[in-house]
């Protein structure tokens, strides 16, 4: 075993999962609106940490992850793992006496920026390769150690004089990476893999139980991962395996983590183990123009708000951490046309059009030469006199219909109104030929605005079963 830098191979197969490793890494690491006075940005980090191990018998936190998949390794394959963390640095602000020594306050006012003091998020990584070979058995153990760190940083005003220093402390963390292999029974070379990350910082709250969470997040793995890729064989998906591989893959144990294939669909040689439970191959949205660090809303909502905010705001959240500052001016420099892009996309028509949803010199927008459709195709169709066949009878604008919606729909509202009687308002074709009957509940009181605004309920034929006209 050996923990030498990465090959340049290694390296460029993790490049595209470390985008998504990255969105993992920094999850909720500051949130809108992007102030350290926010109450939501008092307590910090709430996912993949792992605390050490005498504040985890004192809290519902774990010092620990553990990972189990399954691969298929070829002869003399080799493993590389790359555990990734967050290491919390403690900012404290400091201006400059009259005496020219430094003091600490609570908030520090700059023309641009408000500096207040604030926990920051040093990433980490911890690399390791080993011979699938050495794996088998009792396995191997990687232990690692940050050791404290204290560095200052001048704070300097419009004029280049300095006002103050920003001091930031980090306490020392060490953790272990246990790696162990076991073949299993069957047909196939298919191994169990387990990968555990353990945090075994020897810090400990003092006896009158004084320390709090805050006390123990400096000596705590923040956002732990794992990234684990095979130079020669695949991984199984743990979410959608072989029908032969099912029961071994129910075996597995994973605690506060979970597996999935990464890196570039249809490659299996690589898995990211995440605290944030994901899908194969995750990706971050072709739409996305910079991280924004909060989960609990979507892009465009963060970009209006924040674009939003006081110029007072700005100024605090600017001074709040570096990462808070970028998100500020990404919504501040926004383009129109770029903001319209987060509003939506359908994602499957991008390989008719062959449209990228990047955003490449200078946020330049790319729009296909020629629509998607043949707008001629759209004169064979009028949605106020078109009639569809519906049980042997024809329907159309005017008929009365009773509402039947099928399972399949994923509006669970539609479910509600099983049985309810409605007017068939106008027969709508889309692109992909299906029919689709736009319809106005009967004794709905806001069906006249339905009708003005164009705003209809819309079914399947075979949603619906046509009445008896009254007349």
């Amino acid at each position: 075993m050996t923990a030498p830098a990465f090959a340049p191979e290694t390296e460029e197969r993790l490049a595209l999962a470390r985008q998504v490793a990255d969105a993992v890494l920094f999850e909720g690491y500051v949130l809108y609106p992007y102030r350290a006075s926010a109450a939501k940005n008092r307590l910090r980090w709430q996912f993949g940490v792992l605390v050490p191990p005498a504040w985890g018998a004192e809290c519902e936190e774990h010092d620990f992850q553990h990972t189990e998949c399954l691969m298929e390794p070829k002869q003399g394959a080799t493993l590389a793992v790359e555990v990734r963390f967050l290491h919390a640095r403690r900012r404290t602000v400091q201006r400059v006496r009259p005496d020219g020594d430094f003091e600490t306050v609570s908030e520090l006012h700059l023309d641009d920026r408000v500096l207040v003091p604030w926990d920051e998020g040093a990433e980490e990584r911890v690399e390791l390769v080993a011979p699938v070979g050495q794996l088998l058995g009792d396995g191997i153990e990687f232990p690692f150690r940050r050791q404290a760190a204290e560095d200052t940083e001048p704070v300097l005003d419009a004029a280049g004089r300095t006002v103050g220093r920003l001091v930031r402390r980090s306490a020392e963390v060490s953790g272990v990476v246990r790696l162990s292999a076991r073949e299993l029974d069957g047909p196939y070379r298919t191994m169990r893999l387990t990968a555990v990350v353990e945090n075994t910082t020897p810090w400990a709250p003092p006896e009158d139980g004084a320390a709090d969470r805050d006390a123990a997040l400096p000596h705590s793995l923040v956002a732990t991962h794992l990234l684990m890729a095979l130079d020669a064989g695949s991984f199984l998906s743990m979410t959608d395996p072989p029908e032969w591989a099912k029961a071994a893959v129910a075996a597995c144990r994973n605690l506060h983590t979970w597996p999935v294939l990464a890196g570039e669909p249809g490659r299996t040689d690589l898995v990211l183990s995440s605290p944030i439970i994901l899908e194969d191959h995750p990706a971050i949205a072709p739409e996305s123009l910079g991280a924004l660090y909060d989960a609990t809303e979507i892009d465009e909502i963060l970009a209006l708000r924040t674009a939003a905010l006081t110029d007072e705001e700005k100024r605090e959240a600017r001074g709040t951490d570096a990462r808070a500052a970028a998100v500020i001016d990404l919504a501040d420099s926004m383009p129109a046309e770029v903001l319209e892009r987060l509003h939506g996309a359908v994602r499957g028509l991008r390989e008719v059009t062959g449209e990228s949803a990047g955003f490449p010199d200078e946020f330049a927008v790319q729009r296909p030469d020629t629509p998607w459709w043949d707008p001629a195709s759209d004169a064979g169709f009028d949605p106020e006199h078109d009639r569809v066949m519906v049980d042997g009878r024809s329907v159309g604008k005017g008929s009365r219909v009773e509402l039947r919606p099928g399972l399949r729909h994923t509006d669970a509202q539609d479910l509600f109104l099983q049985g309810r009687a409605a007017t068939v308002e106008a027969v709508l074709h889309d692109v992909d030929g299906a029919v689709h009957l736009a319809v106005t509940v009967d004794g709905d009181p806001g069906a006249d605005i339905r009708r003005e605004q164009g705003r209809y309920l819309y079914f399947q034929p075979d949603e619906v079963v046509p009445l008896e006209d009254p007349r």
